[in-house]
């Protein structure tokens, strides 16, 4: 996968390792969903992007709850997931592909 976690005595970091699946994407984010509702939340989002060192993660969660909340109800669902898989490519720079 391509988020990867790596710890020390100290710390636990996750890295961005190269390209990723959609559906390495979406397991690897279904990982914040602390509620299990099956739906992320901006609150959840923030702390996915924080996992991966991402800058400014509260601004951007809010960017990406936007971007790909196509019905307004402030989160994100299953049928807007592809949106928030284009924002992520766009806006946090992952490499997501799709898998054949």
């Amino acid at each position: 996968m391509a988020i990867r976690s790596t710890s020390t005595a100290t710390t636990t970091t996750r890295s961005v390792d190269g390209d990723m699946t959609v559906e390495e994407f979406k397991e690897w984010l279904m990982k914040f969903d602390t509620d299990r509702d099956g739906r992320i939340s901006r609150e959840e989002l923030k702390r996915a992007i924080r996992s991966i060192r991402g800058r400014f993660s509260g601004w951007k969660s809010r960017r990406g709850i936007r971007y790909a909340d196509s019905d307004g109800s402030g989160f994100i669902d299953e049928g807007e997931m592809d949106n928030l898989v284009e924002f992520a490519q766009k806006s946090l720079g992952l490499r997501i592909v799709v898998s054949n």
